[in-house]
């Protein structure tokens, strides 16, 4: 099914049932379909048609959703725009793409693209209905990455990336029309936008969107819009597992909660589903295979401190530094191959050719397979720390940190150090009302790890940092690595 088309079939298959809703509006099958033609109308009279790029710089809500089957109708690339980025990072993003109009949430200029107050879209009277133009080699989304190792880059997916991942995402995920999404991720993330809003619908489901994040209100929107899941990150999963233990809230029409984006521990997974009763279900991916390449059996077994085994059509190996596979076990880059790969990065054919070699996506990922192609991260190639000659992935210790009581979040990083050429450092993260002791959490490091692993400083604070989307923030903690520890 061509997403330029799913609008259409499904207002023809079920028009009075639900589409999608953000709390001010609620849109039926028949209405969403008018909103999109409305829409591809809106854009066509701004002379917007095939193979132009439109940036949505807009907070959660249903134009989104309804702006981006109007651009796919016309043939036209979407690029969401984080709405919190600076007006520079904005214009770069802009020139980068080659978008010829912005949508915001209020009017404005910005300099060399025309601009569209999100307000002021057509909502009805399209006389002259735009066809869709479903065709599976145009160019879908342009995803720009996080940028925290560098300058953002725009990995381009078409609509074979997304209808393939769409579509075995279901299978993966065992979506049917019965399921209901609350969507609680910012959907200038391609996470939100497969996981929470094109699976859904492609499912024949329906998806309720929330304008942001908040654990003291989230439980009412469980309780209020009765969903069968949701997808989050694991700092999200840590911010409700802390809730007082005076919030009971009916989670009875949750089959799971999805996790990705970041490695969550085995500890929290476990925690969580014993308090709230339903299971969460982690998976891997990146943005450049279009949002997951492994996750956790739905009804079958899932295995702890793992993300899963591959999606249905997706091949998943893990490589030595030659490309060289690697036996079960052992340690060693992950690489992807199948239809949701990226078909690389816009104006960067340098960076697409080092990124994806003989098909296969490079992550920059350390893991293992085990003897049942369950995937194991160990950590960023990046983020390894080489102390004395010796590799050290900071999610193994990050893991030994959370089970401390005390201990909401930890991050550990390698420093600097003229002896051994880097040292580890841990960040630590209170829970709500409670107080980290450094040498309790010495002494844990000590009965778990190996001496070479232990960090040699425990830094205490307030909250960990974190990007757009979720994952901790380590280039910021690397640049205030000069902070005075709290113990060692």
């Amino acid at each position: 099914m061509n997403f330029a088309s799913l609008p259409d079939h499904r207002a023809e298959s079920d028009p009075d049932g639900p589409a999608v809703s953000d709390g001010r509006q609620s849109l039926t099958n028949a209405q969403l379909l008018t909103r999109v033609r409305a829409a591809a109308r809106h854009l066509q009279d701004l002379g917007i048609g095939p193979a132009d790029v439109v940036a949505l710089k807009l907070r959660n809500r249903v134009e989104f959703v309804v702006l981006l089957f109007a651009a796919w109708r016309l043939g036209t690339t979407v690029t969401p725009v984080n709405p919190s980025l600076t007006d520079g990072e904005v214009a770069r993003q802009l020139q980068d793409s080659g978008a010829r109009l912005l949508v915001v949430e209020k009017s404005t200029t910005a300099a060399g693209v025309a601009t569209l107050a999100v307000d002021a879209l057509y909502a009805e009277g399209a006389e002259a209905d735009p066809a869709p133009q479903p065709d599976s080699s145009s160019l879908a989304l342009l995803i720009y990455t996080s940028g925290t190792t560098g300058m953002p880059k725009g990995v381009m997916l078409g609509h074979s990336n997304i209808e393939s991942m769409a579509g075995t995402g279901c299978r993966g995920l065992e979506l049917g029309p019965a399921d209901r999404c609350l969507l609680i991720l910012p959907l200038f993330h391609v996470n939100a936008i497969v996981v929470s809003v094109l699976m859904p619908l492609l499912a024949g489901g329906s998806v309720a969107i929330t304008d942001r994040f908040d654990p003291k209100t989230f439980f009412d929107l469980v309780e209020q819009e009765r969903p069968t899941y949701f997808s989050a990150v694991p700092t999200i999963y840590s911010m409700l597992a802390a809730l007082p233990a005076d919030v009971l809230p009916d989670t009875s029409s949750l089959r799971y909660g999805c996790c990705g984006a970041a490695p969550a521990s085995a500890e929290l997974l476990a925690r969580f589903e014993s308090r709230y009763g339903f299971p969460l279900i982690e998976g891997y991916g990146l943005s450049e295979g279009t949002c997951f390449s492994t996750v956790n059996p739905v009804a079958g077994p899932r295995r702890a401190g793992s993300v899963g085994i591959a999606v249905p059509g997706q091949d998943i190996r893990i490589v030595d530094e030659r490309g060289t596979e690697l036996a079960p076990g052992m340690d060693g880059e992950v690489v992807v191959r199948g239809p949701n790969v990226m078909r690389g990065y816009l104006g960067r054919p340098e960076e697409t050719a080092k990124t994806i070699v003989d098909g296969w996506l490079h992550t920059g990922d350390i893991g293992h397979l085990d003897a049942d192609g369950y995937l194991f991260l160990a950590g960023r190639s990046k983020d390894m720390i080489i102390r004395g000659g010796e590799n050290i992935y900071p999610k193994e210790i990050e893991d030994v940190l959370v089970t401390d009581p005390s201990v909401l979040d930890a991050a550990v990083i390698g420093v600097p150090d003229d002896k051994w050429g880097e040292v580890v450092v841990a960040y630590v993260q209170p829970r709500p009302g409670a107080t980290v002791d450094p040498a309790a959490l010495e002494a844990l490091t000590a009965r778990h790890l190996s001496g070479y692993k232990r960090p040699t400083s425990f830094i205490v604070v307030d909250a960990l940092p974190k990007n757009a989307v979720g994952k901790i923030d380590k280039p910021s903690l690397r640049a205030a690595r000069t902070a005075v520890p709290l113990g060692s």
